[in-house]
């Protein structure tokens, strides 16, 4: 019986994990601008989460630990390939809509703009906006998850969003002034 329960609660824990993949590979994704990368770091953080499953006491702070474990495979990874420059590959992953061709390009071109907009943010910076705004993370977590005071995080996400309200002003397409073709009739 006991052997049971312990693979049941194996297979519970393997079910959350692949739940929260597709949350990974998002963060992932939005650190390094890169899918193959984002996906082996998601994989090695799968691969520590299922060897230390043990450590995690409370399941309920699962999130936390796993993103943790991310960070901490971002830092390995940084560590590793210290000498090597980012290269920015970035993948469009275009979905069937019923939209039209140019809402599809209209809504891709402002994507492609904030991300590379995220993408010129200091890695600190990039790393806290990503997990409070894009994955709703508390700042108690987010400074649990990068090992930095909550005080640093929330002056990071300040001047993240600063810096990233004056970098899409930038990035914006320039407006043309309308002349009109309308005239007078006298």
């Amino acid at each position: 019986m006991k052997i049971f329960s312990l693979f049941c609660g194996v297979d519970a824990f393997q079910q959350q994990l692949e739940q929260i993949r597709p949350k990974l590979y998002r963060v992932a994704f939005s650190w390094s601008h890169n899918a193959a990368l984002a996906d082996d770091l998601v994989q090695e953080t799968m691969i520590k989460a299922l060897k230390n499953a043990a450590q995690l006491r409370d399941p309920a702070l699962m999130n936390s630990w796993l993103f943790s474990i991310l960070a901490n495979c971002w830092r390995d990874h940084f560590r590793q390939h210290r000498d090597m420059d980012d290269i920015e590959e970035l993948e469009d992953h275009r979905c069937i809509h019923e939209t039209t061709p140019e809402d599809e390009h209209a809504q891709t071109q402002i994507v492609d703009r904030v991300r590379n907009a995220v993408a010129m943010l200091p890695m600190g910076q990039r790393q806290v906006l990503t997990l409070v705004d894009l994955e709703d993370f508390p700042y108690i977590e987010v400074a649990a998850i990068l090992s930095i005071p909550i005080g640093t995080v929330m002056s990071r996400l300040c001047r993240a969003r600063q810096s990233l309200k004056i970098l899409l002003k930038e990035l914006a397409p320039q407006q043309t002034a309308r002349v009109s073709h309308i005239r007078r009739v006298i």
